[in-house]
């Protein structure tokens, strides 16, 4: 077990106090990794993005305390849990981007009218539904339409079954045409 020379106990009793309740334990290990987590977002966001997505974590971390488990080390289920929210961050950037592109240059040709729709509405409506989505969904889906992998691909990424991600993101279709029924000419115009 690895001890930290600052606090003088191994990541794994913090992380048992932490899962009792223990504040301080919680503080001792934000304190331990905040300036290491924030400086590895560096390398995929900009500074003030990659530290809300620290806090985030560890405010996620402190919230489901009870049911996180890791396989190696908490120090690796720290730096995998940020890399994953950085990555999901770029996708959203990339799914702004996206959108930006349809409604900009496919979309003004479809509507005289250049405030038909309002790219920043349209971008908050997406964003929105997405985040409305289960989490499985939302990953299957963005997974397949944004980053273009097939279902075999997200199936192993994921270590699920075809046909799961196959319901997964029928579900998600399903969901999404509910929620944005009234964007639904503009959206799948572009996609």
């Amino acid at each position: 077990m690895r001890k930290d020379k600052s606090f003088g106990v191994s990541d794994e009793t913090l992380f048992l106090q932490i899962r009792q309740g223990c504040r301080k334990s919680f503080d001792a290990l934000f304190i331990k990794y905040y300036p290491v987590l924030c400086a590895y977002t560096r390398q995929f966001l900009e500074p003030e993005d990659g530290e809300e997505v620290v806090q985030e974590v560890m405010v996620w971390l402190w919230e489901n305390r009870q049911r996180v488990t890791f396989e190696t080390s908490l120090r690796n289920y720290l730096f995998r849990a940020v890399r994953n929210r950085c990555l999901s961050l770029i996708d959203r950037n990339e799914l702004k981007r996206k959108a930006y592109h349809i409604v900009h240059e496919k979309m003004s040709s479809h509507f005289e009218n250049p405030d038909f729709y309002d790219y920043e509405e349209l971008t908050r409506r997406i964003e929105e539904a997405l985040t409305h989505l289960p989490e499985s969904y939302r990953e299957a889906f963005e997974l397949n339409r944004f980053h273009r992998l097939t279902y075999k691909e997200i199936a192993e990424r994921l270590k699920v079954s075809s046909k799961t991600i196959d319901y997964r993101i029928q579900q998600a279709l399903r969901q999404l045409r509910i929620e944005l029924k009234d964007l639904l000419p503009i959206l799948f115009l572009g996609l």
